[in-house]
This record gives C-alpha cells, structure tokens and sequence, in this order.
C-alpha cells in the first residue's frame, strides 16, 4: 500500500473542501419603460436603450387594419405587407435584398386584424443605413406588376397546404363560427383563393394610399444605442417619409355568438382528431385580464396544468392539451362606446380518433370540476412563478421587448402596462383566478371545433350533449 493511500486512509487525515456557492439576493427587475416622441411628419417614437443589445430591433405599426380591406379583396393587406420589400424607387426587388443583406438585417411585414408590422432586425453598427433602408420600402415601395403577380401566385399556392393542415384548418371554422359572416374576423386572415386571385398592383397600391401615412404610425426602436447618433439616424430615414394627416380607421365592436355547439370538419380516414374549442372574451383592457391570464395558465399552459395531467399523463390521450387567450384587436373603452376590442379563448389540442370521444368527455369534466372546486393555492403560486419569474429570461432581447411595447402600441395601452400587469399577476389571488377562468370557460358557453373522420365520430359525439352537431366538408 502507497504513502499517499495510507496517509488518504488515515483517522488524522483531513480534508478542506470549497465553501457550497450559495444563491445571491435576486435582483429587481421590470419590464423597460419606453421613452416617447414625435418627428415632425408625424411619427410616434418609442425608444428603449439596452446596453449589451447589441442587435437593434425596430418595429412599425400600420394602422391598416383588416377590415378596411376592399369587398371582395381579402388578403390584399397580406400582399402589401410582403410587396413593402419588393423594390423601392431607389433599388429594384433584388439590390434592394442585397443592400439588407450587406447590413446584416432581416425585414420582415405581415397583416393582422389591427393593423400592418413591419420588423427590423440588424447590428447596431449598421442601424442607420438600416433605417434608410426601412424607410424607403415605407415611403416610396415599387410595387412592380410582376412581383405582386408572383407573390399573389405564392399566396395561391399556400392555401390548398393551409386547408391540408388540421390546425389551420381548425382555426378558420372557428373564426367563422363564432363571428357573423358579414364581420371581416369570420374569414381567413390572409384571403382565400377567390379574392386573393383578384388582386393586383393597382389594389395594392391603392390600399396603400389609402392608409399608409406616418401621422398614423409608430416606431418602437429597442437595443443598445452606445455610439448612435439615433436622433439623427431617425430624422435622416424615417423622418423623410411624408403622407397626408388623417384620423385611423375607428375600429367597429367585436360581436360574436358562443352559443355551445359543435362542428365537425369532415376529414374521411383521419387518424387523428384536432381539437379547437374556444369563444370570445375580455381582452387587456379589462381589469380581470391578470387573473384571466393567471387562471388560464393553471388550466392548460404548461405540462403540469390540469388539462395536461388529466389528458396526457393519466388517460395518454395526447401528447399535449393547451389553453390560451389571444388578443384578437384591443381598443381603449371610451366613455361613450366601451370596449370594441376582444381576445380568443381557446382549448387546442390533437388526440387520436378513437380516443375523441372519451378525451372530449375527460376534457369537460376538467371544467366542470375547476368551477365546482376552485384551484388550489398550490396551483396558482406554481402559475405565478412559471409567469412572472422568468420575465426577466423572456425579455433578453431586444426583438422580445419591441415586439411587447409594439403591441401595447397596437392595443391602444399604457406605456407601462406589461411591467404592470407582472405586479398584478402576482397580487391575483387563488379565488380571483378561479372566478376569471370559469368564466372564461363556461361549459354551455364553447364552440367545439373537430377536423376528423366524422363517419367515426359525429354520433358518440351527439351523446355528450355539448350542443347542436354540424359536420362540413374538409
């Protein structure tokens, strides 16, 4: 045996170890409040400046809003958004790539129902030819007839692989289930073949005459600043877009029926069942939206919600059930109108189609038991730490904390409102969750939604008493 095992081995041995690290005091974090200003043409800033971000973020938004799409021309916001990078009146379609991609960014636009966004990415060092660039596609876009053919062409060629697909497909019954078919919300976002196939470069360019404007618009612009004159970076590019001053479009209240119900999307020979049940509810304007969000959570946001320990862990129906709320467009209530904004709530999840049945069963006993027991405080701190504590993580980029002011921009809120809501998030009690969420979810309140074989399902589907059934063509 060696000196160094016996001396190792020994009573009078000792051994020094390392202190244990130990956890530091937490350090106190909110979401960045924004600095506020104006350009002379118009344009509302936002500006955050985040040392250490050395990727910038930019983000523009259009008051150009879906519904004031043209008759019979759904989907033209949705070419417009894409045509923005299409050409300017300084570069065609292809130097105009190249000049972004010798800047090292991305820009990227698409429509919604509240509006237009356009999203800038691109190093610091390069903000302002960045910028230029930006502005150019918003100032002065081509629009060439042979690239909005091309992209009308795409957008028809991405529509049959959209119906194809049991999630989307789910979506768009959904919308237009819930919403009256004369409401712009009941009908796919981006068109459907017989009005995108209408388009062309003068619909085009005459929604965007109609309502791209800076006196309209907003820049959120969020990094790190350091060595930037910002100021005159803005005022050379976006503060040389000009446009005719006029009010936005007054957006018109959201009205939809819940009336519980089902309807079966017809898919013949479907191993799997799609799953979207959902209505109508209140949006961030509402006071008990922070519960809304806290409760919904606890239901179906995460693998240990309720939803997900039932479905997927003790029954193996799915690999994954969620619940979530989706701001759908979000005004501020005016003393004389309300609110006319609304978020989705909704259940979404696949599940194979033999399990359909008892899955949607096991599905609304969930409910049913959440309003008859509450949650537990358990469950509602586990939410509060899962949603507030890794703000902090969610909020690393600047792509992250652009994107959030841009939709309280878009959503007609504070300034202040996401670092708000993290506070009222954990001040929301068990009880106050409890109540936000059953009613969010009433059982003889949802619109059920199946893409599956309706041959397998349609009766047993009948017998669980959720409502009228329907069963449409896939």
């Amino acid at each position: 045996m060696s000196d160094a095992t016996t001396r190792a081995d020994s009573p009078e041995s000792t051994m020094d170890f390392h202190p244990r690290p130990r956890g530091g005091a937490p350090k106190p974090w909110a979401f960045p409040a924004p600095d506020r200003g104006e350009l002379p043409n118009g344009l509302t800033l936002l500006t955050s400046h985040r040392p250490g971000q050395q990727v910038v973020a930019v983000e523009i938004n259009l008051v150009a809003p879906l519904d004031a799409e043209p008759e019979g021309l759904d989907g033209v916001a949705t070419i417009m958004a894409r045509a923005l990078s299409e050409g300017t009146d300084k570069h065609s379609a292809e130097e105009f790539a190249a000049e972004l991609e010798r800047c090292g960014a991305t820009l990227d636009a698409h429509a919604d129902h509240p509006g237009l966004r356009v999203s800038l990415e691109v190093p610091a060092s390069r903000l302002p030819r960045a910028l230029g660039l930006l502005a150019d596609a918003l100032r002065a876009p081509a629009f060439p007839e042979s690239e909005i053919e091309r992209l009308v062409r795409n957008r028809l060629d991405e529509i049959p692989h959209e119906l194809a697909n049991p999630a989307r497909r789910a979506a768009m019954a959904l919308s237009k289930e819930l919403f009256p078919a004369t409401a712009r919300m009941s009908r796919p976002r981006q068109g459907t073949e017989e009005t995108v196939a209408r388009i062309d470069a003068a619909a085009v360019r005459a929604f965007y005459d109609a309502h791209v404007r800076p006196a309209t618009a907003t820049a959120v612009v969020v990094g790190d600043f350091t060595g930037v004159d910002l100021d005159a970076a803005l005022a050379e590019s976006l503060g040389a877009w000009s446009g005719p001053a006029a009010e936005p479009m007054k957006a018109a209240p959201v009205v939809a029926d819940d009336t519980g119900r089902v309807v079966i999307v017809d898919r013949p020979g479907a191993v799997q069942t799609q799953l979207l049940i959902g209505r109508v509810g209140a949006d961030r304007h509402d006071r008990v939206w922070p519960a809304q969000v806290l409760g919904t959570y606890c239901l179906g946001g995460t693998l240990t919600s309720r939803l997900d320990r039932v479905l997927r862990e003790e029954k193996g129906y799915t690999y994954g059930v969620r619940s979530f709320s989706q701001v759908l467009r979000s005004t501020a209530p005016t003393s004389s109108e309300g609110a006319t904004g609304a978020a989705l709530l909704a259940i979404s999840g696949s599940v194979d189609t033999e399990s359909t049945v008892p899955a949607l069963e096991d599905l609304f006993q969930v409910l049913r038991t959440l309003a008859a027991e509450g949650l537990t405080d358990d469950e509602r701190d586990v939410a509060v730490r899962n949603l507030v504590g890794v703000a902090p993580l969610k909020y690393e980029t600047a792509a992250a904390v652009a994107g959030t002011l841009a939709d309280q921009v878009e959503q007609q809120l504070p300034d202040d409102f996401q670092a708000q809501l993290y506070v009222r998030l954990a001040e929301a009690g068990t009880v106050e969750a409890t109540a936000a969420v059953v009613n969010a979810f009433p059982v003889d309140r949802l619109v059920t939604v199946l893409v599956g074989d309706a041959a397998q399902i349609a009766e047993p589907v009948k017998a669980l008493g959720l409502g009228e059934v329907t069963v449409v063509g896939g």
